[in-house]
C-alpha cells in the first residue's frame, strides 16, 4: 500500500497551479512583499539611532544621515521606499479593479483593502517622525479632523494627542504605532495570500478553474525576480541620485508651532483624498468624504453581479476604468495645488465624478450580462 507524501508549505507554494496567461500586472503582490520586508528591515536599523524626543528628534535624523555609517543609505531607502510601496500598491489595486478581482476573490479583496487602510495609517504616523515643519503641521491638521466626530470629537482628538496639542506624547504614540503596525500589515498579507490560494489566482479572463495552469516555479519565480531587479534599480536611482525628489522642502526645517507653512499638504499618495476633503466646506462632510474615498472599495463586491465580465470584452467598462484613473491623477494634482481658486472649485466636480465612476464600474458589467450576455454564452 502506497503512502501519499505530504508536501511542506514551501513545496505547496512553489507548485501552486497558476494560470498560464499571467501578465506582468500579476507581479505587484510579490513586489509589495519585497518592499514591505525592506521597509521593516531598514526601519528596524533606523529605530536604533532615532530619538523620539521633541528637542532632539530632528537632530537625531540629521545624526543618522551625517554621522551613522550607512545611515544616509538606510534613511534614503526607507523614505523613498514608502513612495515606491504606494506606487505598486495603487498599481495592484488598479489591476484588481480592471480584472474585477473583487468579484472572483471577494474575501481576498476585502483583506487587501484593509491592508491599504493600515498602510495609509503607517505612512501618516511615519511622516510625522522626522519632526520637520510639514511633519508637525500635517499631523496637526489631519488629527484635528477627528474633532468633527459629533459629541466625542474634541475628547477623542485630545486623547490622540495625549494633551491639548501635538506634542511629546503624540510623537511617542506615533513612533510606537509606526513600529508595530507594519507587523500587522505582514499578518494581514499572510491572510491575503491564504484566501488567494484557497480559491486560486485569477487570470485576465477572470477564471479561477485549474484548466490551462502550470506550476508557479520555475515559470513565474523568474518573472518575479525580474520585477525585484526593476524595484531594486529604482531604489538605486532614488537612493543615490535623487533622494529628496519626492519629499517636501519645508520638512528640512525644524518643527515650530509659532510658524505655519504657507501651504500645508500631505505626501503625494494622500493628495487625492486631501483634495476631496478640502473641497467640501462642511468639516464633518469633508471627513466623511475623505474616509469614503477609500472605504468605497469595500462596497464593490456587494454591488456587483457576482459574475466576472472580462474588461477585454466590455469596452464601456474599459472607458470608465481609464476615466477613473484620469480623475484620480487630476485629484492628486489638485491636492498639491494651493487652497485657492480655481483649484477648490475644480475639485468639486472631480469628486462627484470620482464617486460616480465607482457606481458605474459595478453597474456596467451587470448591465452587460443582463442585456448583452456573457462572453462565454
Amino acid at each position: 500500500m502506497y503512502k501519499v507524501r505530504q508536501l511542506n508549505p514551501m513545496e505547496s507554494m512553489l507548485g501552486l497551479p497558476s494560470p498560464v496567461s499571467f501578465s506582468i500586472w500579476w507581479n505587484g503582490g510579490s513586489i509589495l512583499g519585497l518592499l514591505l520586508g525592506i521597509q521593516i528591515l531598514t526601519g528596524l536599523f533606523l529605530s536604533m539611532h532615532y530619538t523620539a524626543d521633541m528637542v532632539n528628534t530632528f537632530n537625531s535624523v540629521i545624526h543618522i544621515v551625517r554621522d551613522t555609517p550607512g545611515g544616509w543609505l538606510f534613511r534614503n531607502i526607507h523614505a523613498n521606499g514608502a513612495s515606491l510601496f504606494f506606487v505598486f500598491l495603487y498599481m495592484h489595486i488598479g489591476r484588481g479593479l480592471y480584472y474585477q478581482s473583487y468579484i472572483s476573490q471577494p474575501r481576498t479583496w476585502m483583506v487587501g483593502v484593509t491592508i491599504y487602510f493600515v498602510s495609509m495609517g503607517v505612512a501618516f504616523v511615519g511622516y510625522v517622525l522626522p519632526w520637520g515643519q510639514m511633519s508637525f503641521w500635517g499631523a496637526t491638521v489631519i488629527t484635528n479632523l477627528i474633532s468633527a466626530i459629533p459629541y466625542i470629537g474634541h475628547s477623542a482628538v485630545e486623547w490622540v494627542w495625549g494633551g491639548f496639542s501635538v506634542g511629546q506624547s503624540t510623537l511617542n504614540r506615533f513612533f510606537s504605532l509606526h513600529f508595530i503596525l507594519p507587523f500587522v500589515i505582514g499578518a494581514l498579507s499572510g491572510l491575503h495570500i491564504l484566501f488567494l490560494h484557497e480559491k486560486g489566482s485569477t487570470n485576465p479572463l477572470g477564471e479561477t478553474s485549474h484548466v490551462s495552469k502550470i506550476p508557479f516555479h520555475p515559470y513565474f519565480t523568474w518573472k518575479d525576480i525580474v520585477g525585484f531587479i526593476v524595484v531594486l534599480s529604482l531604489f538605486v536611482l532614488l537612493g543615490f541620485f535623487y533622494p529628496t525628489i519626492l519629499g517636501d522642502p519645508e520638512n528640512f526645517n525644524h518643527a515650530s508651532s509659532m510658524v505655519t507653512p504657507v501651504h500645508i499638504q500631505p505626501e503625494w499618495y494622500f493628495l487625492f483624498a486631501y483634495a476631496i476633503l478640502r473641497c467640501i466646506p462642511n468639516k464633518l462632510g469633508g471627513v466623511v468624504a475623505l474616509v469614503s474615498s477609500i472605504a468605497v472599495l469595500y462596497l464593490l463586491p456587494f454591488g456587483s453581479s457576482g459574475k466576472v465580465v472580462p474588461a477585454s470584452f466590455t469596452p464601456p467598462y474599459q472607458l470608465l476604468y481609464w476615466m477613473l484613473i484620469s480623475v484620480f491623477i487630476m485629484l492628486t494634482w489638485l491636492g498639491a495645488c494651493p487652497i485657492e481658486e480655481p483649484y477648490i472649485t475644480l475639485a468639486v466636480p472631480m469628486t462627484v465624478v470620482y464617486f460616480s465612476l465607482f457606481l458605474l464600474l459595478v453597474s456596467v458589467p451587470t448591465f452587460w450580462v443582463k442585456f448583452i450576455g456573457s462572453p462565454s454564452n
